[in-house]
């Protein structure tokens, strides 16, 4: 019966690979310098971005030394602190700007330039001035684009849920073939957009593989993990798909159409033969060893019917 699909974007969408692309320093601002002062602050977490920020510094042997004071982990946000007696600030544009009141103005251009590009933006701030940007590539699963083509060949409506700013997530929109989506959602926001879906009257599956999908995919119809993802997101969901890839999406819908007709067309076969058999069998009219053989060929019937799913595998 499921109707609307909702997909998490990181790790579903994408190949949860994330990459620095791009640091664009600001005004007044060393490349390197961010870049430095970034993996210094952003090794204490675990998540993807951060990680992707460390490797970065890494690789280009920017090595830095703890002068920093206690970092201050801002969920689904971004991370603060203090060095050299600065406020020092990494996140998304809703957490700089917004939250922190950072005028992000002066780098519009590559803001916008960078949106367009599909990448997802870190915002560093230092004592309330925007210090540069850092554009973060996470590549979009090369079986995307054709399952979701197929999901709307079904019928289905497609919605795709990010934490990125508008114009990053309608490029990435553009670029999968999804119309509607849900921009900026933070993490406790995701349930919520489900029970709208459900308010309208849909029937809705949601499609996640992160700690943060989780209570989305309890509140969903039918949630339906990535089995590369946390733990977590797969006892939470209702269906598991092996593998790391997406593919089977589609294949999952099939199935489930294709198992409720043939229960129905079992159902129906056996109700009618034995409306039939039965009379005909207790009145006597046939031997009881022709009685028998006819019961062992309606099993036979529903089994070999029943067989025809392997077809919707292919």
């Amino acid at each position: 019966r499921v109707n609307t699909v909702v997909f998490d974007k990181t790790g579903t969408l994408t190949e949860s690979r994330p990459r620095v692309a791009e640091v664009i320093p600001g005004e007044g601002y060393e490349r390197d310098d961010i870049l430095r002062t970034a993996a210094c602050l952003e090794e204490h977490f675990p998540h993807p971005v951060a990680r992707a920020v460390v490797r970065k510094a890494e690789q280009e042997g920017l090595h830095h030394q703890e002068e920093h004071t206690e970092v201050e982990y801002v969920v689904a946000h971004g991370i603060a602190s203090r060095l050299h007696g600065k406020r020092v600030l990494f996140g998304s544009r809703h957490y700089i700007h917004h939250d922190e009141g950072v005028p992000v103005d002066a780098m519009r251009e590559d803001i916008e330039r960078l949106a367009r590009e599909g990448r997802s933006i870190l915002y560093p701030a230092v004592d309330g001035k925007l210090a540069g940007l850092i554009a973060i590539e996470d590549p979009l699963r090369p079986e995307a684009a054709p399952v979701i083509r197929k999901l709307l060949g079904r019928g289905i409506r497609v919605v795709m849920l990010t934490g990125d700013d508008e114009r990053t997530a309608a490029a990435v929109a553009e670029r999968l073939g999804i119309s509607e989506y849900r921009s900026q959602v933070l993490p406790t926001d995701k349930a919520a957009v489900i029970r709208s879906l459900q308010a309208e009257g849909h029937t809705v599956a949601m499609l996640g593989d992160g700690i943060n999908d989780s209570p989305a995919l309890v509140c969903a119809d039918i949630g339906i993990a990535v089995g590369s993802g946390t733990d977590i997101a797969i006892d939470s969901a209702d269906v598991m798909i092996a593998g790391g890839s997406i593919c089977a999406v589609p294949l999952i819908f099939r199935l489930s159409k294709g198992t409720m007709k043939i229960i129905r067309q079992n159902l129906v076969w056996a109700v009618i033969y034995n409306i039939i058999c039965i009379p005909i069998a207790a009145a006597g009219i046939v031997n009881p060893s022709i009685a028998a053989a006819a019961m062992s060929l309606s099993s036979n019937g529903v089994l070999l019917n029943s067989l025809r799913l392997k077809n919707l595998e292919k």
